[in-house]
């Protein structure tokens, strides 16, 4: 059980009570932005008679966002984990990785949409991440690193920068995510078939009859040239 501002273990109602509020900040960030999602909007949204409430499971704006996030990433992690496991081979995790990824965001769009109004708000470290979360990035990308990694050394991915490779991969799915806000009805299993496709063809070792998943195989059609083309 997680311990409070004043190092006493919280009881299991507040520990709802936080979980209460946290559920309200993101559906009011996701709804209106996080520059307009004030103490007394989530106070409203989450039923609360003031938001003296909020100010006493959260010491600050600062703390409340840190938690959201912290949920979010949490309760990715814990969707995703469970797909690649069970995924056989280093190519079959990495299109666990990325549909898992598309999937959890599917069924989680105000979360994700919660996320990226915040790290578009917040200012950007060297590395180019939104403050203070470029630990967390770097963590990811580090473990999909490996799992590049692996992929190479079991011949089942060409010779490349696995950074250069996961950064890439990161950044494509952190895209999806980003349109999300503009686009509620982005069609996100297109998407995953999509970049599980596109990766799957930059990184396999190309071994003679191996066909990226999705993909017919299928040579194009050659068409007669007029003068017009």
């Amino acid at each position: 059980m997680s311990a409070n501002k004043r190092g006493r273990k919280r009881t299991f109602t507040e520990l709802a009570r936080r979980a209460q509020i946290v559920a309200a900040a993101i559906e009011t960030i996701a709804e209106m932005g996080y520059g307009q999602a004030s103490f007394a909007q989530i106070a409203q949204r989450a039923g609360l008679s003031s938001t003296g409430l909020i100010s006493y499971h959260f010491a600050s704006k600062d703390e409340l966002i840190e938690q959201l996030v912290d949920e979010v990433v949490t309760a990715g992690q814990a969707f995703m984990g469970p797909r690649i496991e069970a995924a056989v081979g280093a190519r079959a995790k990495l299109r666990a990785y990325l549909e898992s990824n598309l999937e959890f965001m599917a069924s989680h769009r105000a979360h994700i949409v919660a996320v990226a109004e915040i790290f578009n708000a917040l200012p950007r470290e060297r590395g180019g991440q939104p403050a203070p979360y470029g630990v967390w990035h770097e963590r990811g990308i580090a473990q999909l690193q490996d799992l590049l990694r692996q992929g190479q050394r079991a011949g089942e991915f060409a010779s490349f920068s696995t950074r250069v490779m996961a950064v890439t991969i990161r950044a494509a799915i952190d895209a999806v995510g980003y349109q999300l806000g503009a686009d509620p009805n982005l069609d996100l299993k297109t998407n995953a078939r999509e970049l599980s496709a596109l990766f799957d063809r930059a990184t396999r070792s190309g071994k003679p009859g191996e066909r990226a998943p999705g993909c017919s195989g299928e040579r194009p059609r050659r068409t007669r040239r007029t003068a017009a083309d």
